[in-house]
């Protein structure tokens, strides 16, 4: 995953002298990398026509923003956005000399680039009806096509018995629902049973956690009625430790509550879902420094069934690999909100597998086949006869069981993804319970001058203090056995899972370093850190930014500092951080000589949220516009409150609305090429 060399492109090049454009310093919308590949494909091809070549790097360069491809149509009609700052200087204000008319004119040139073929060569570029991609992500885009297809049209073992089938959907899930108002947690699960690759969609509290533990219970049930003694093997997988951390917890509660007052068949059933989560990297067998995988097409894994939770974190590498891997017989479930934030890495693939959901686009003959297999079905609103084999495959979850119509989180997290700022905008006015608005400017323009941490809730009674209160007053004596240690750490860590300061940036005074920087310094003012504590002191919360297998550590996971007594030296303390554990190990420690690649996490990106939700969430928005402060970045900090939601406006309220109308479009192409 993530950027490499070019297929196809041979390390041998020839000296010779350079377009200007070339010799450009890397600046913002072009890398190093870009300009490099460009360099490399001029002497390659030294006669190809100047467009084809700028045309390549921009297609690098769109890597970066998240976008597999470059949309050639695109370009050519929004060019003054879309070319870098360094592109736009050296022209005329109507149009580059360079770039051509229209997608057609960005056809012509491309044929003429030795460079640029249409996939079935070892061309480094692949131009694709008006998208244009490096080869890399065109072949594994193909893949992703072929193999959903491809697990779309399997006849499951499950179809062959609807009568059994719907015996068992009966058992797991409550009667009720009618044609206006189907129980899509059910119709859900039996659409799961029906196809090789499924995809569960919603919003938060939607149930699809619930729901998946209900399916894999119908699933290990039918296995049993049909002979398999020994149940199906069944893998649950997230895209990062902190998802599968949660997932962890989501299915664990599922579990138990499925499990009152079910009869000896379904326990039978439910004790054959697991419990443990891992992440997509340890699934697949990552290993350090390579991009090669333990597990793929020609090794696959050994699994009947593979969930995957927060699938919209996936890119469209981590998607074409976990597809590889997966044996032919076996059920691929996608489990993800489609309007939140897309992966980190290039494509928004759960979006665009998801883009026709809210409108269901189900066959008339499949709505048919779900009311056999469990008595319910998406009325005719939902039904179009043109419908796709992949909208069958995909089911939206619609009722919320977290936010009630009074919630202001709620209201707000639909009016944002509406983009409906005039909701929004009433909001701000009228703040409905359990969401707050904190502006920072004044009437004239300038920043109000009152503590906003302390009007904020962060260092309130709930906010940060209240785990050094927890780490200070729940201690346990000297001599106090490991279980009692482990007791403490844990009341410590979910102190600290209720409560998050979330921001969109890293960088400057309103991003996670100086937000980090400026709350350790008030904590230290307030007596809750030592005045002379070094970078490590009890109570720092450390965040890991990269996977560490022999640690049992995840990008992602969050770990508290906690003093344990020295055994071998009475009366001296050492610092360990607690992590939380799973199964019998209910706290991993860790040395903090062992934590090299670690960050401090009073403050974290909503990118790095995601997977996660807190009882009490501060969203700090930037206090100018920028790319990052988007409709999908705001929803999903939104999302990641409970129960209550404070949003810090550190510039004009005005940025509110350019965000819920700033909605992120990535370059499609993953399953449509020819959209």
């Amino acid at each position: 995953m993530g950027d490499g060399p070019v297929e196809g492109v041979s390390a041998e090049s020839v000296a010779g002298p350079l377009p200007t454009w070339l010799a450009y310093p890397a600046a913002q919308g072009v890398r190093d990398l870009d300009l490099a590949l460009g360099r490399f494909l001029v002497r390659q091809a030294p006669q190809a026509p100047e467009a084809a070549l700028r045309l390549a790097v921009l297609c690098s360069a769109r890597l970066a923003q998240g976008h597999p491809c470059l949309d050639l149509a695109d370009l050519c009609r929004h060019w003054r956005t879309a070319l870098p700052e360094a592109w736009r200087a050296e022209t005329d204000p109507d149009r580059p000399a360079w770039l051509p008319a229209d997608e057609d004119a960005c056809r012509s040139v491309l044929a003429f680039a030795p460079f640029v073929g249409d996939g079935t060569g070892d061309d480094p570029l692949v131009r694709h009806a008006h998208r244009l991609y490096l080869a890399r992500y065109w072949r594994a885009a193909t893949r992703i096509r072929v193999g959903i297809t491809r697990r779309l049209s399997i006849v499951t073992a499950e179809s062959g018995d609807a009568a059994l089938a719907r015996r068992w959907l009966d058992r797991v899930f409550a009667p009720g629902g009618g044609v206006d108002d189907p129980n899509w947690q059910k119709i859900a699960c039996a659409n799961a049973l029906l196809h090789g690759f499924s995809i569960i969609t919603g919003g938060p509290g939607t149930g699809k956690t619930t729901t998946v533990v209900q399916l894999l219970a119908v699933l290990q049930g039918l296995a049993q009625a049909r002979g398999l003694s020994r149940g199906l093997r069944i893998c649950l997988a997230a895209p990062t430790g902190k998802a599968a951390s949660r997932l962890n917890e989501s299915i664990a509660g599922a579990l138990g509550y499925l499990r009152e007052g079910a009869d000896a068949g379904l326990q039978s059933a439910l004790d054959r879902v697991p419990a443990q989560v891992v992440t997509l990297h340890r699934l697949l067998g990552s290993r350090p420094d390579t991009r090669r995988l333990t597990y793929h097409a020609e090794h696959p894994l050994d699994l009947d069934v593979l969930v995957v939770d927060e699938a919209s974190m996936m890119d469209i590498e981590m998607t074409d690999a976990v597809l590889a891997a997966l044996p032919d017989h076996a059920r691929l479930v996608l489990l993800g909100d489609r309007d939140q934030l897309a992966s980190v890495e290039a494509g928004a693939v759960l979006g665009e597998l998801c883009a026709r959901a809210l409108d269901g686009h189900y066959r008339p003959d499949h709505c048919e086949r779900l009311r056999t297999f469990c008595g319910q079905a998406p009325g005719v609103q939902w039904q179009d006869v043109d419908g796709t084999p992949l909208d069958q495959g995909v089911v939206m979850l619609r009722q919320s069981h977290r936010f009630d119509s009074e919630s202001g989180i709620g209201r707000l997290a639909a009016a944002v993804n509406a983009q409906d700022t005039a909701a929004v905008a009433g909001l701000l006015q009228h703040p409905l319970p359990g969401l707050r608005f904190l502006p920072l400017q004044a009437a004239g323009g300038g920043k109000r001058s009152v503590d906003w941490l302390e009007d904020a809730g962060v260092l309130g009674p709930s906010g940060y203090p209240s785990w050094f209160a927890v780490l200070r007053d729940a201690r346990p004596p000297p001599g106090a056995e490991q279980p009692e240690l482990d007791r403490w750490a844990g009341a410590v860590l979910a102190c600290q899972a209720r409560f998050q300061v979330l921001c969109a940036l890293r960088a400057g005074p309103w991003g996670v370093q100086g937000l980090n920087q400026l709350i350790e310094s008030r904590l230290r003012a307030r007596g809750c850190i030592a005045p002379d504590a070094g970078p490590w002191y009890p109570g720092r919360p450390v965040l890991v930014t990269r996977n560490q297998p022999g640690l049992g550590l995840a990008n992602g996971d969050i770990g508290i500092t906690l003093n344990l007594p020295d055994r071998r030296r009475a009366g001296r303390y050492m610092l360990r951080v607690a992590f939380a554990g799973s199964g019998g190990n209910p706290v991993r420690w860790v040395s903090p000589a062992r934590l090299p690649e670690i960050e401090t996490v009073y403050a974290l990106t909503v990118h790095k949220s995601q997977g996660s939700e807190f009882d009490q969430v501060v969203l700090v928005l930037p206090d100018r516009p920028g790319p990052l402060l988007t409709r999908e970045l705001l929803y999903t900090g939104v999302t990641r409150a409970r129960g209550s939601l404070v949003l810090v406006l550190p510039g004009s309220p005005d940025l509110l609305a350019e965000a819920v109308r700033h909605a992120t479009h990535r370059a499609g192409g993953i399953w449509d090429p020819d959209a």
